[in-house]
């Protein structure tokens, strides 16, 4: 607990603001929005899927029950 918040303690904003501009630096301005765009397409995704998987388990679970009363 106490190494983690050393770290957590010591992100600052001009920490922040270095990160930007080296990701700045790398990928360049007009790259950026292509790689949020990825970015929140495969959030989506993986939201769908575990929603979907979910849905399944749920399914499973009722076919289940109902043979039991069966």
């Amino acid at each position: 607990m106490n190494a983690l918040h050393f770290f957590l303690g010591m992100v600052g904003p001009w920490q922040i603001i270095l990160v930007v501009a080296i990701i700045l630096l790398l990928f360049g301005g007009k790259k950026i929005p292509e790689l949020m765009r990825g970015l929140g397409s495969g959030i989506k995704e993986f939201k769908d899927a575990t929603k979907e998987e979910n849905a399944q388990q749920v399914t499973k679970k009722e076919t289940k029950e109902d043979s039991k009363t069966e």
